[in-house]
């Protein structure tokens, strides 16, 4: 493990989004590079499918909602 050198703007928006997502500063850093290293690796899947993809192989299989109309 080392140290990554950000800038204050980024660090502050980890920040804000490790308390949104009940991750640490860390673990949310490590969330959105491994992230954005499989779009990349993966230009031809959406967001949607990548994580989709991801929780799949972690043997999650999440339901998709049921949509109501008002």
């Amino acid at each position: 493990m080392g140290i990554v050198n950000i800038d204050d703007d980024l660090h502050d928006q980890v920040r804000g989004a490790s308390k949104v997502s009940f991750r640490s500063i860390n673990a949310q850093a490590a969330y959105w590079i491994k992230v954005g290293m499989l779009c990349e690796t993966n230009p031809t899947l959406s967001f949607n499918d990548i994580i989709k993809r991801e929780l799949s192989s972690a043997g999650v299989s999440a339901q998709p909602l049921a949509v109501i109309e008002a």
